[in-house]
Order: C-alpha cells, then sequence, then structure tokens
C-alpha cells in the first residue's frame, strides 16, 4: 500500500507548477536537497519517474504529466474536505496562501491586513508568494490573490484594500542642481531617466495623467533595473530621475533627500484589491481574512470622508 502523504503529493505539484526545484522549495519552506530526497522518494514508491532531470531544466515524464493532471482536481477536493471539517473549530487554523507583486508586499495596506490577521489567528499560517506575473492562483494551488484593480481577471470576485495608489517622479537635489526641472512629460526626454525592466522582460514606459489628457513616455537613460532597491539607490546617487510608486519613496521625499517632479501629472488611482474564485465553499481562514479586509477598508474609507 502506499504510503504517500499530502505533502509528498504538494512537493510534486510544487515541482510541476515552477519547473524547478530551488524555487519549488523556497515555496515549500525546505532546503533544495530534502526536497530532491522527497521527489526520488515518491518515484521509488510509485516506481515511475516522474521528472527528468538536466543541470538546466526540469520537466515532467509522460507519467509524471498523467500524474499531475489527475492529482491536482483530487488533491483540491481533498483540501476542501478538510477545510470544512476545520470550519467546526472555533478558531480558524490550516494554511492561507496569497500571490501578490512585490509592491503589494510594501504597501501600508496590505502589510498592516497581513499583522492584524496573524494576531487575530494565530493558529493560521499565512504562506505569502511575492512575483511580477499574473499567475493563475486557482491552478496553482493560491487560495487568493492581490493585484491593481485593472489585472484581476474578470471571472474573479474582487475586493478593494480601501486605499489609493500613487506614481511617484523623483530627483535627488544635486542631479537637478544647474538642471532645467522637466515641467511636462516630454522634458523627460532631455534628462537621464533609469528605466524599469517589468518582468516578462519589456521596458516600462512611465504613465502620466493630467485634466484628463494622457501621456506614456518612453524615457531614456545609462541604466536600466528590475530592482527597486538598486533603482531607488541610483536615483539617491544623483545618477538621474526615477520613477516609483509613492510608498516607496515618501520618507525620502520629506526629508529632502529627493525631490519630487510633475506632481500634477500624477493623480492617484485605485489601488489594491484581494481577489478570489467565487464558484467554490471558502475556507474558514480565508473567509476570516476577508471579513477582515473589508472591516480596515470599511474603517479607511470613514477616516477619508
Amino acid at each position: 500500500m502506499s504510503r504517500l502523504a499530502l505533502r509528498d503529493f504538494d512537493a510534486v505539484l510544487a515541482v510541476a507548477r515552477r519547473t524547478s526545484f530551488r524555487q519549488a522549495a523556497i515555496d515549500l519552506g525546505m532546503s533544495t536537497t530534502a526536497l530532491s530526497h522527497m521527489i526520488a522518494r515518491i518515484e521509488a514508491e510509485l516506481g515511475v519517474r516522474l521528472f527528468n532531470r538536466t543541470t538546466r531544466s526540469v520537466a515532467l515524464t509522460d507519467a509524471g504529466r498523467i500524474f499531475v493532471d489527475r492529482l491536482g482536481p483530487s488533491l483540491q477536493d481533498v483540501r476542501e474536505a478538510i477545510e470544512i471539517v476545520r470550519e467546526r473549530r472555533a478558531t480558524p487554523a490550516g494554511t492561507l496562501r496569497i500571490n501578490a507583486p512585490p509592491f503589494a508586499a510594501r504597501s501600508p495596506a496590505f502589510t498592516d491586513l497581513l499583522l492584524e490577521y496573524s494576531r487575530r489567528y494565530p493558529d493560521m499560517h499565512v504562506d505569502l508568494v511575492t512575483e511580477g506575473l499574473l499567475r493563475d492562483i486557482v491552478a496553482e494551488g493560491f487560495d487568493l490573490g492581490v493585484r491593481v484593480a485593472s489585472l484581476i481577471p474578470s471571472d474573479m470576485i474582487a475586493l478593494s484594500l480601501g486605499e489609493l495608489q500613487r506614481f511617484a517622479v523623483v530627483a535627488s537635489p544635486a542631479y537637478l542642481a544647474g538642471r532645467p526641472r522637466p515641467l511636462v512629460p516630454t522634458d523627460l526626454h532631455s534628462h537621464a531617466c533609469i528605466r524599469i525592466r517589468l518582468p516578462d522582460g519589456s521596458l516600462y514606459r512611465w504613465h502620466f495623467e493630467k485634466g484628463g489628457d494622457t501621456a506614456q513616455v518612453e524615457v531614456s537613460g545609462s541604466m536600466t533595473f528590475d530592482e527597486l532597491a538598486l533603482s531607488r539607490a541610483t536615483v539617491l546617487s544623483d545618477f538621474g530621475i526615477g520613477f516609483f510608486f509613492e510608498q516607496d519613496v515618501v520618507a525620502d521625499i520629506k526629508d529632502g533627500r529627493l525631490v519630487r517632479l510633475l506632481e500634477d501629472w500624477t493623480p492617484s488611482f485605485p489601488g489594491l484589491s484581494l481577489y478570489y474564485p467565487g464558484r467554490r465553499h471558502p475556507s474558514a481562514g480565508l473567509a476570516a481574512f476577508l471579513a477582515l479586509a473589508r472591516e480596515r477598508a470599511s474603517a479607511t474609507r470613514v477616516r477619508t470622508h
């Protein structure tokens, strides 16, 4: 009789999803070596190889693909059965898996929500995966996702976190010394700008809006980054103008390390929303998280009106 457990099935699905033992190990909270040994044990138990491995890649075998295709829906049914039973506890328990972009993890509204949730429900384990690409949260085993409202799939239920977002164009006082400040977005063409590479590899065109007019500027400069801390450090070191979420540079602006530019061209826009599938019964942990999110969003709206 097979001795495989739920954790073994989670391991197989994680490697199949990530096509990488290292990334799957991070998701599972274990070492790459331990995960490799686990998969080898599972394959030995089944008597068939599930993955073809090389030094550069991991891919499902034909048998592995059949196993994963059949396992995914069945495992979801098992998880839902476990969650239904857990709902009879006085306090939610289990794991809440969330997928979010990196900037969401830096949002005060979202981080405060996570911390308050953990304080209220200490038996819940929050597993947050941050990545820029938009994932299919149902297919990849997440309970909910976080995105700006415009990027949420139409078949999902969305719940606003109640906080507006805003961009900020900034430069250091030393960079601006002796240079004309940009007054309209097209003035950026005569400045050195720190370019932004998106998760899909494309370059981000800086977006501006004022009085109903919009502009998307493809800036130029000697540096292109896909990492916030490096972009911020470069701007602070007087190399040029940067484009950030306001939350990431507000302290620098307040303390005078950076100067805000084109402020009238960067209005607020709808911020982050939680989203989740509406066709399945939410677990007790998810229901509690959504209830807390609604409570905090409502309180935010009251404070801002």
